[in-house]
């Protein structure tokens, strides 16, 4: 492949990723901003007979792990995201898929740092009803994470198979 592909393929999953990781913060901190001006906290609001908002702000970690150390898990978050970022940046074989992954991923982890430091917590909504021991709220940005982590993981895993076939 001569440099001015290389270059520009390169040029490409960057703005992919910047593209993405911007789409999803501006879809999480809709979110929160919907639900924060629109459905007072600790009440619901009935969708579907699945699918409720409840609104609950979580001040700890996931699965609300270490209540009141928001501060603690902006610092880890942005850490992370910074380090997503310089991987994005520095990597020379990096599929478009990977690069809309970790733009997912970013784009997730920086609406979550957003709501800590607007709201004081991440602000939590998405409430699944009849899925038994099941009893977690999330938000936008969870689903994203997961929307983005989990291509990541299959397709490392595909990869790795390739790679090393079974004798």
């Amino acid at each position: 492949m001569s440099s001015d592909t290389v270059g520009s393929d390169r040029a490409r999953r960057l703005l992919t990723f910047g593209f993405t990781a911007v789409a999803a913060l501006a879809i999480e901190q809709l979110g929160s901003y919907l639900v924060t001006s629109r459905l007072p906290e600790y009440h619901t609001h009935v969708v579907t007979s699945v699918i409720y908002l409840t609104h609950l702000r979580n001040t700890g970690g996931v699965f609300s792990l270490l209540p009141g150390h928001g501060a603690v898990f902006v610092v880890i978050s942005s850490i992370t995201i910074l380090g997503f970022c310089l991987y994005v940046a520095k990597s020379t074989t990096m599929a478009l898929y990977q690069s809309i992954c970790f733009g997912l991923i970013v784009g997730a982890a920086a609406g979550n740092v957003c709501d800590r430091l607007v709201y004081g917590a991440v602000i939590d909504f998405i409430d699944i009803q009849g899925i038994p021991h099941w009893h977690y709220i999330f938000n936008i940005a969870d689903f994203t994470i997961h929307l983005g982590a989990w291509p990541l993981v299959i397709g490392s895993l595909v990869r790795g198979r390739a790679a090393h076939p079974a004798v």
